[in-house]
């Protein structure tokens, strides 16, 4: 049975790592895996998104509406945004952080503080965690996406793999033991 995971977040926040790093996990546990990514205007604080489905056989990369076992939101507002594409039963770990859209930078709109009782009512398994604020105990907000990793592979019941081993092979020498940690503190959340 194939699976699929949704990532979703705003540019610069590493939802393109994370997504990788865990197929690469997935893979290495003997996983066919596909993954599709849209940067849309990510440079500039867009939207971004990341598709995972894995499995035994899997035919397409890209998750329908309703298709989506696991959301993972790096930011409030995009978790609500993509929301359709989560199954009725499926679990959504939302990182319970803002970034505020030009519209709402610019005085022409508002941020909800109401996103999270909102997604609340939406979906029955949700988990909110403060991976930023993770990150920046860490010593560097940077690795929220790694902390998040941690809570997806400790949800999705996957810490047989080597992810020390993937993270020392991924990213750059300097910042390893640093992802590391924020992987390890991602474990403990969920």
């Amino acid at each position: 049975m194939t699976k699929s995971i949704l990532l979703v977040g705003v540019g610069g926040q590493g939802t393109i790592l994370a997504s990788k790093l865990l197929t690469i996990g997935l893979m290495q546990s003997g996983y066919d895996v596909k993954m599709s990514e849209i940067h849309g205007m990510s440079q500039r604080g867009g939207s971004v998104s990341s598709q995972v489905r894995y499995g035994k056989r899997v035919e397409s990369p890209v998750i329908e509406l309703g298709g989506a076992d696991i959301l993972i939101s790096f930011e409030k507002m995009e978790a609500l945004r993509w929301l359709e594409y989560l199954r009725k039963d499926g679990k959504a770990v939302v990182n319970d952080y803002q970034i505020n859209p030009m519209p709402v930078v610019s005085g022409v709109a508002d941020y909800s503080d109401k996103i999270g009782d909102e997604l609340a009512a939406k979906v029955a398994d949700i988990t909110f965690v403060k991976a930023f604020d993770e990150a920046m105990a860490l010593g560097n907000p940077k690795v929220l996406n790694i902390v998040l990793l941690g809570t997806i592979v400790k949800m999705m019941n996957l810490t047989d793999i080597d992810w020390n081993a993937i993270i020392a092979a991924e990213v750059k020498k300097n910042f390893i033991e640093l992802n590391q940690k924020a992987l390890a503190r991602g474990l403990e959340l969920v």
